[in-house]
């Protein structure tokens, strides 16, 4: 196995001969024989230990183990003790995921300290298939079945094309000692379980199993390829970016094959799970939306509009009459004296100081709110406002009203009330200006 190995990492991971590394050693029979393949090979490492305190003594052995073995070895170590299931419970996550999420933030830290340019993990053949079959379960998309990747920016995982049964040979032959995680003998989670059960089945089916499956991972991974190249085609033809976010054209995305796919491969890099829903927002009234943790998609018109959503606060904002400059979420609002009334465009806007109530208010709208529109005779809801002149949800969302006491003065950028126009012999003007960042 070592000359399939050093020939492995020789053409495919010629980083490990050129640089330090960080390998990640548990205890068990797959990142020991690692340990001793990239020792055997002269790569320069350290190795990371994670104690999840998950098995009371057994977890502290597997950290003495590897210390002891790494001595003897004459590698330096790094070992970590976790509260793991303090943080799956803060967090609300899995067990398991706390534990990865722990472990590679750590492994980030510890590359980053110590000049490693990456972390070498002992992911092999039947790991690869273990989470095929679990993303299957899982209903997942192509993404989903392509396998691990040897070669990230951040991990590599040269153990990948070789069995469990190959490393277990090479342990036996070279007479590695290891630890067995208890953990690996019960059915408790499903890796474990198909572990035990599905994949032999499989293999005792067809013997040459997992030879035929890296085939077919390697068909899949070209398929994906292809679709992605597609999926960038359709994006330049779709999608366009503006100061609200990204905008994906309905009449465009209709007239595509196979619409609900190609939108799920345009959005599939957010939090989005529900798509029946999100491919009726194609023929949903304008102003509904999806939200999926930090991004929402919105039906605006005649595009679908992907923005982060974020929970607005209803922060205030006060302007004395000293103030030249007030910095408010999105725009600026400057505020200056002037000698006439000059007003170019609804970025500005003009009124009376004498008649103005300091300090002002600057807020966002709520339900209720009236004004007079300058121009019209008589009140207006903010909200039917919004409506007449076809606001979206996002427009609605961003507007601010500028306040004198409890009347709205100004939606900022837009009208400015009718009770404070400006009249003939008025010599005492305020010029606000709104400058969108």
């Amino acid at each position: 196995m070592f000359d399939a190995f050093l020939k492995h990492i020789s053409n495919n991971f010629p980083i490990l001969f050129k640089s330090r590394v960080l390998l990640a050693v548990s205890g068990g029979i797959d990142s020991v024989v690692l340990l001793h393949l990239l020792k055997k090979a002269g790569v320069d490492f350290a190795i990371a230990h994670c104690n999840f305190s998950l098995r009371g003594k057994e977890s502290d052995q597997d950290a003495k183990f590897v210390e002891e073995l790494t001595r003897a070895l004459n590698v330096p170590i790094y070992i970590q003790k976790f509260n793991t299931k303090a943080f799956a419970l803060e967090n609300k996550v899995s067990t398991q995921m706390a534990a990865r999420e722990l472990r590679y933030a750590w492994f980030m830290e510890l590359c980053a300290e110590h000049n490693l340019s990456h972390t070498v993990t002992a992911h092999h053949a039947q790991d690869d298939l273990e989470t095929f079959l679990i993303n299957i379960s899982r209903a997942s998309g192509i993404e989903g079945l392509t396998g691990m990747t040897e070669n990230s920016d951040f991990i590599l995982r040269p153990l990948l094309p070789f069995s469990r049964d190959q490393i277990a040979a090479y342990a036996e032959q070279h007479a590695i000692n290891w630890r067995e995680d208890s953990s690996n003998s019960t059915d408790n989670y499903l890796r474990n379980h198909l572990r035990h059960h599905a994949i032999p089945a499989l293999k005792e089916a067809s013997p040459d199993f997992l030879t035929q499956f890296k085939k077919t991972q390697t068909y899949l991974q070209e398929s994906a390829t292809l679709l992605e190249d597609y999926t960038a085609f359709l994006f330049s033809k779709i999608v366009t970016q503006s100061f609200k976010g990204y905008e994906l054209n309905i009449p465009q995305l209709l007239e595509v094959p196979n619409t609900k796919l190609v939108l799920y491969q345009l959005l599939k890099g957010f939090e989005f799970t529900d798509w029946d829903t999100i491919y009726d927002l194609l023929t949903a009234q304008s102003g509904k939306q999806v939200i999926a943790g930090k991004h929402r998609l919105i039906r605006d018109r005649e595009v679908l509009l992907l923005t982060e959503h974020k929970v607005e606060d209803q922060e205030e904002f006060k302007v004395t009459s000293k103030d030249s400059l007030i910095n408010i979420p999105g725009l600026t609002l400057k505020i200056e004296e002037a000698s006439q009334f000059d007003k170019k465009d609804n970025n500005a806007a003009f009124f009376n100081r004498d008649q103005l109530e300091f300090p002002l208010t600057v807020r966002k709208w709520k339900e209720g709110d009236i004004f007079y529109p300058f121009g019209m005779h008589g009140k207006k809801k903010i909200s039917k406002y919004f409506k007449d002149n076809k606001f979206s949800t996002l427009d609605k969302e961003s507007a601010w009203l500028l306040c004198s006491g409890e009347n709205i003065i100004w939606i900022v950028g837009e009208r400015t009330d009718n009770r404070y126009k400006i009249k003939s012999g008025t010599t005492k003007l305020v010029k606000f200006t709104v400058i969108y960042d």
